[in-house]
């Protein structure tokens, strides 16, 4: 079963970024629990700051608009963007594409929605990471739930919940809106993106485009790193609005691209995406039952990776997996008193298969095989009580059924997962000060890389226990009209924590018992109308307490320093990377894609930007990244491949000074 060609739109090569942005520093004046549009609109103003440091809504949840600037300058892919949230790191393959990290926990212990969906790579070593397939801009907001401490959104997000969100388009008459935008920048690099919506009270058409290349980069002594990309998206929806209460709407959209991999033995040549969805919702409903909104989505990954087409090579080597992945989602909401219930199903079935007809050998040729089959039926539950004027409770519990079949043995396995948690908040009675303190347990299935992966072991299937995550999180928030700070820290019990131990020439995956903490601070003050400067703070630490030394992979203490001054049309930005060495290291343990294999150094870099605002819908930004051309690794990083000189364990440096340049249109 191939995936069906279900329509073609020409990528749209303007760039997108319509300004229904976040603030750079949004953290709202107030306590309320207001809407992302109402946020969004609210500070439409602030659209020309360029985000430096992602801002927090509270301690344990982070908004932030796609479609402000950011610096350093992300690639094309989720993973990227994510790295302006202070305890985000990310694994490099090269210059797009990269694995992200969130205080030291990978993989499916984050999980990324895209619009209440998600989509996942088929790739054996994650070279098509899910956030291969998001292009943010694409979208209008990125939001974090950090830990285990929502229970809404699918099983065993113990690190935390990713969602890429469009925001519904609003007309009052038949009219047109939209933002395009293009970046150039140092090694050829140059993005274009489009995003137009056209309609009336009745419905909505969005057209959204964006294609994105690089050549390869250069670290700070000159050296050339093979990290190339090509890569476009495009996505249409259409949205029906009989009243303002009510929305029916359809989407699709396809994408491909190719991006060469410095930490590979063969890069990616193909990262075909297909998707399709429909969305219903409706509010206002009656007194009691407030909202209904359901969502079904189809998503469809088709990966090639060879060692020929992007490098040279004497043996050639090919490999074509895909994905297929469906799900749907309903939920109602109930309002009474001081309570507010949500509630409802969710349901995914994905299946990963192997393409033999791309096989050298022509006897081993034998079309799509199935691989894998997971599926996963859940159902949940979360209720908000507002106990007095300044203190409510959030509690919530889920239970899912989760399945894998092995196709090859035609095994399968069945878990029960339960998951819940409780919170406290209380707002400090004429204080802007908001306190919180929440406990969660979740329970996370191995995924496909852990089960079916050739690193994970030949017993991996069987063997593999699900991962039992309990952790308490606590935090704090203060807010003024020139101060605003916040603190969120957490302290975990991780059971049956899945590592891959690659000391010995066959690696393989088990469970440990771990113990995890660590935390994020941020600060945010405004010196006077034109100078304001933020400063954001990550740490974490973990240690395997089955064999009483540290967890690999955990990213070294971070400090964001940012300085803004604005004046009129212009502003200016400057921000100061600080990162501590990493001597905390489990050599040769790691996860499915990567492994500690030596201890890292600190380093700081420094980066500058401005903005003009030509008009009122039209700005022009330049910035230039790591301005000292600092040669630099980060911690988490895959060794260099040998085909392309890397010798042994060898990192793979980060880029050295980057210029570029971005124009903003709003229509």
């Amino acid at each position: 079963m191939s995936a069906t060609q279900l329509f073609r739109i020409s990528p749209l090569t303007a760039a997108l970024a319509i300004a229904l942005a976040m603030p750079t520093i949004a953290w709202a004046a107030n306590m309320e629990q207001d809407t992302k549009e109402t946020r969004i609109a609210s500070d439409h103003n602030n659209e020309t700051v360029i985000t430096v440091t992602a801002p927090a809504i509270s301690p344990l949840e982070v908004a932030s608009s796609l479609k402000t600037p950011r610096q350093p300058v992300p690639a094309s892919d989720g993973s990227d963007y994510l790295k302006t949230i202070p305890g985000f790191s990310q694994i490099r393959n090269g210059g797009t594409n990269g694995d992200p990290v969130f205080r030291g926990m990978f993989g499916s212990r984050l999980r990324m929605l895209i619009d209440d969906s998600e989509i996942l790579g088929s790739c054996g070593g994650r070279m098509d990471a899910p956030s291969s397939y998001i292009s943010p801009e694409n979208y209008d907001v990125l939001s974090l739930v950090k830990g285990p401490q929502t229970v809404l959104w699918g099983p065993g997000n113990s690190a935390g919940t990713i969602r890429f969100e469009r925001v519904r388009p609003q007309f009052e008459q038949f009219g047109a809106q939209g933002n395009v935008s293009t970046v150039v920048g140092s090694n050829r690099r140059w993005d274009g993106n489009a995003d137009l919506s056209i309609g009336n009270q009745q419905g909505y058409i969005r057209l959204i485009g964006n294609k994105s290349r690089s050549n390869d980069y250069k670290d700070g002594d000159g050296n050339r790193v093979p990290s190339r990309w090509d890569k476009w998206n495009t996505d249409i929806a259409l949205g029906w609005t009989p009243d303002e209460d009510t929305l029916l709407e359809l989407n699709a959209g396809q994408g491909d691209g190719e991006a060469r991999y410095a930490t590979r033995g063969m890069d990616g040549s193909q990262f075909k995406r297909k998707s399709l969805g429909v969305r219903f919702e409706k509010t206002n409903i009656g007194e009691v039952f407030d909202k209904f909104e359901s969502n079904f989505y189809y998503n469809y990954t088709d990966h090639v990776m060879d060692n020929y087409s992007m490098r040279h090579s004497k043996k050639k080597m090919v490999s074509e997996p895909d994905r297929l992945t469906m799900g749907g989602r309903m939920m109602g909401s109930w309002i009474w008193e001081d309570f507010k219930l949500q509630s409802g199903v969710d349901m995914q079935t994905n299946i990963h298969r192997t393409n033999t007809d791309r096989k050298m050998a022509e006897a081993e040729r034998n079309g799509w095989m199935k691989n894998a089959r997971f599926r996963d039926y859940g159902i949940f539950g979360e209720l908000t009580w507002e106990a007095t004027e300044q203190s409510k409770v959030i509690g919530g519990a889920r239970f899912d059924r989760a399945t894998a079949y092995k196709y090859a043995t035609q095994q399968e396995r069945k878990e029960n997962l339960p998951a819940g948690f409780i919170r406290f908040e209380h707002n400090l009675k004429n204080t802007p000060v908001m306190l919180y303190t929440g406990i969660g347990h979740t329970e996370r299935f191995p995924d496909y890389w852990e089960l079916f992966s050739g690193k994970a072991g030949a017993s991996a299937f069987t063997g593999i226990k699900p991962e039992k995550t309990t952790q308490l999180d606590i935090g704090a928030q203060y807010n003024d009209n020139r101060l605003k700070g916040w603190i969120s820290a957490y302290v975990g019990k991780v059971n049956d924590f899945i590592l891959f131990d690659y000391s010995n020439k066959n690696s393989l995956a088990r469970n440990v018992s771990a113990t995890i903490m660590g935390g994020e601070t941020g600060i945010a003050y405004k010196f006077n109308e034109h100078w304001k400067t933020d400063a954001s703070l990550a740490y974490s630490w973990a240690q395997n307490t089955t064999h009483h030394r540290p967890l690999p992979q955990i990213p070294p203490l971070e400090a964001r320093f940012g300085l803004t001054w604005e004046h009129g049309d212009w502003t200016s930005s400057g921000l100061l990377r600080l990162v501590n060495s990493q001597h905390r290291v489990a050599i040769n343990e790691g996860n499915v894609v990567g492994k500690d294999f030596d201890r890292s150094k600190d380093f700081a870099i420094l980066s500058a930007n401005a903005t003009y605002k030509v008009t009122k819908n039209v700005q022009i930004s330049a910035g230039v990244d790591n301005i000292f051309d600092k040669t630099y690794s980060e911690h988490l990083n895959l060794a260099g491949n040998q085909g392309f000189g890397y010798s042994g364990n060898t990192a793979v440096n980060e880029p050295g000074r980057t210029y570029w340049a971005r124009m903003n249109v709003k229509f």
